[in-house]
């Protein structure tokens, strides 16, 4: 394991590193001999070619997807072997002692972990001269040896010259990797002769408040490579998911082993996806709590759900668009879902901000759908090129799909078919899986739709297809009259507090607003005194399943449907949009209900 992990992605890693030790041994090397160039990144055109040739099947091809020559295709894509595993899986030791920290170890050999990292400043008791090689020689795996200073955002604030002496201690008892500081690096290199040739440095520069431009990035690494790096390191805070496809560009095209990193929630597509990029290596965490950065996954994350062993450069990319996101389900079932298939594709969470600006930055043509949820979904419409005529009638989007120019997008609606057809079958469970306004359970209803908006307009167009009288009610009253218009029929309009008084009832409550979502599960968008009366009560939030609305509902004699019913029966529908696949959705099912339980 130690020697692969040292010539790590093969003649890419150990020329880097021949050069990297070159420039230690002579600080005379002229600046243009240590500046970068060339690339090994491949052109998004070419991947995207091969994405949508994994994922993608032509019509004529299903015709004929029982024929022999398919089912030959089928066999020798099944026997064809896994690609090479290129970018290292590491985890952080953060424990306080030495034995907390090798006991670690041997925790993150059993979740999958190429190499870890030990942070020494972590250690509460530090004897460099005897923790050291006990810490090195009885680590089960590869090491790398940081020892971070608070003024690079770590936890030694003791003298410089005593942490540098560590890291060189670190080196000559057998560590693998060390970490050496951007700032600080030409001062560690002036003792080049301490420094065995089996240890790889890497030079490391972090910024906890912003990220670059590219160009600057582009700076940032060539300043670490030419201190004499064996690998290069660069972490950025991400304040918006453009940041952390910044970091990614920068990534792809460095022809020399680089760790890239956007900390926090809209960076961490950055961590999800380094494989992709090219990544030396990223970093999981053994457990939430022992996160050692903003946004760190766990090893179990990205091992199991994010396939991170089996993504490769031309990997199809698919995510969900939202803001929050982190609570959503929409990663796990779509993963699921793609790895029972054997499709070369991955889904990640996308924390977004500004909708316009996400969709002018992510025009990468392997990134081929998204799944949008709450508050882009109008926004979302606004920003496709071509929207499907339900979609548009209704005037929301809740999934894009790449099409096949590799540029342009095409919005579509899941929701209201899916919840459409879960409030039905809670109404009648011997309805039919397709009706109209004539046999419908909705038929003749009165439906009172709570908000106004994506899914409040997907709910009250699928309603009044359906037949049922339609009622929306909303925080702004004139946003509720403005959909109440656009509806066929023209719907009525009220104000929540109108619902809440009782003034407004009917036969179905469906509640489309994010009320009652964790964190804030104690709330409920419709006191409990105003339930009595509705047949049944329909809640889109699924996190947590059994909302405080349904429960009171359910208390109220009411029956109640549960969100994860339209969350998967949309979901579905997405994934045969963006893959051309039919969905697993007995798996996708099983999968968000035992997320739940978690």
């Amino acid at each position: 394991m130690r020697a692969a992990a040292a010539t790590c992605r093969g003649t890419e890693c150990s020329t880097g590193s021949r050069q990297a030790a070159s420039l230690r041994q002579s600080s005379a090397v002229p600046r243009a001999a240590r500046q970068l160039s060339g690339s090994t990144a491949q052109a998004p055109q070419q991947i995207q070619r091969r994405s949508r040739a994994c994922l993608r099947t032509p019509a004529a091809a299903m015709d004929t997807a029982g024929s022999p020559a398919a089912s030959a295709a089928a066999e020798s894509a099944a026997a064809a072997p896994p690609p090479p595993q290129r970018t290292l899986l590491c985890t952080s030791l953060v424990a306080t002692s030495v034995d907390g920290m090798l006991a670690e170890a041997q925790e993150a050999v059993a979740n999958g972990a190429n190499i870890v990292e030990l942070r020494l400043d972590y250690l509460e008791s530090f004897a460099p001269e005897t923790d050291l090689p006990r810490l090195v020689s009885q680590c089960p795996l590869p090491a790398i040896a940081t020892f971070r200073p608070v003024w690079e955002g770590g936890k030694y604030g003791g003298p410089e010259a005593e942490r540098l002496a560590a890291l060189r201690l670190a080196a000559l008892s057998g560590a693998t990797y060390v970490d050496v500081e951007l700032k600080i690096a030409h001062v560690f290199f002036a003792a080049k002769s301490e420094l065995p040739a089996t240890t790889k440095v890497i030079v490391s520069s972090h910024d906890y408040e912003k990220t670059a431009s590219e160009e600057e990035l582009q700076a940032l690494v060539e300043r670490c490579y030419g201190a004499g790096a064996d690998i290069v390191k660069f972490a950025t805070m991400a304040n918006d998911i453009t940041d952390a496809h910044r970091v990614l560009s920068v990534l792809r095209r460095c022809p020399v082993p680089c760790i890239a990193l956007a900390m926090g929630e809209r960076g961490q597509i950055t961590r999800l996806l380094a494989p992709k990029y090219g990544g030396f290596l990223t970093f999981g965490a053994l457990s939430p709590e022992r996160a050692s950065a903003p946004g760190q996954p766990t090893l179990q994350q990205l091992s199991g759900m994010y396939g991170l062993k089996q993504q490769r450069q031309d990997t199809a990319v698919m995510g969900i668009v939202g803001n929050p996101v982190s609570h959503s389900r929409s990663p796990a079932i779509h993963n699921a879902a793609l790895q029972q298939l054997g499709l070369n594709a991955v889904y990640v969470p996308l924390l977004v901000d500004d909708m316009a600006a996400f969709l002018r930055t992510f025009t990468d043509a392997d990134w081929i759908g998204f799944s949008v949820t709450i508050p882009h979904k109008q926004a979302a419409l606004e920003g496709a090129q071509e929207v499907d005529p339900v979609a548009a009638q209704i005037g929301a989007v809740n999934t894009l799909v790449r099409q096949e120019d590799g540029l342009s997008l095409k919005g579509h609606n899941t929701d209201w078919s899916a919840a459409i057809v879960a409030i039905e079958r809670g109404l009648d469970p011997a309805a039919p899986s397709s009706t109209d306004a004539s046999s419908s359970p909705l038929a003749a209803k009165r439906v009172v739709v709570v908000g106004a908006g994506g899914a409040g307009r997907a709910l009250a167009f699928g309603a009044a297809v359906k037949g049922a009288q339609v009622v929306v009610a909303n925080r702004s009253a004139d946003k509720a009259a403005a959909l109440a218009a656009q509806l066929s029929p023209p719907a009525e309009a009220c104000s929540l507090a109108d619902l809440a008084s009782g003034a407004v009832r009917g036969d179905v409550l469906v509640n489309t607003t994010s009320v009652g979502m964790h964190p804030q599960e104690d709330e409920s968008p419709v006191p409990a005194e105003a339930l009595s009366g509705y047949q049944l009560v329909f809640d889109a939030v699924y996190t947590p399943l059994h909302t405080r609305l349904l429960k009171e509902a359910a208390a109220a004699g009411c029956k109640v449907v549960t969100g994860d019913t339209m969350f998967v029966g949309q979901a579905a529908d997405q994934f045969r949009l963006f893959t051309g696949k039919e969905a697993p959705v007995e798996l996708m099912s099983r999968v968000v209900l035992d997320s739940l339980k978690q």
